[in-house]
């Protein structure tokens, strides 16, 4: 039974950092393309940051420069460092796993962690 759990969520002032973590279970960590997600309310679930089993990153153009994707493989965890925090970032942070073989996906969520940027 795969299992990620998010944890690192909180509230934080503008401009302050927040390090997020994603803990995985029950899966071949290093062979997934992990990522994080974000969901602020009234909005659609967005692409925040993947990082490929090959270490390789990607990033939405919102949050270049200011987050941080990371993987340790021999924790089967994925971090999102979180830096120079703004209102717009307010949003339930969703960790990813996928993976794609022979047609068929894989595709694992966490349950979510809020992160809230407000003085």
């Amino acid at each position: 039974q795969v299992q990620l759990v998010e944890s690192g969520g909180g509230l934080v002032q503008p401009g302050g950092s927040l390090r997020l973590s994603c803990a995985a279970s029950g899966m071949i960590f290093s062979i997934y393309t992990m990522g994080w997600y974000r969901q602020a309310p009234g909005k659609q679930r967005e692409l925040v940051a993947t990082v490929a089993s090959d270490g390789i990153t990607n990033y939405a153009n919102s949050v270049e420069g200011r987050f941080t994707i990371s993987r340790d493989n021999a924790k089967s965890t994925v971090y999102l460092q979180i830096n120079g925090l703004k209102s717009e970032d307010t949003a339930v942070y969703y960790c990813n796993g996928n993976l794609r073989r022979s047609n068929v996906i894989f595709d694992y969520w966490g349950q979510g962690t809020q992160v809230t940027v407000s003085s």
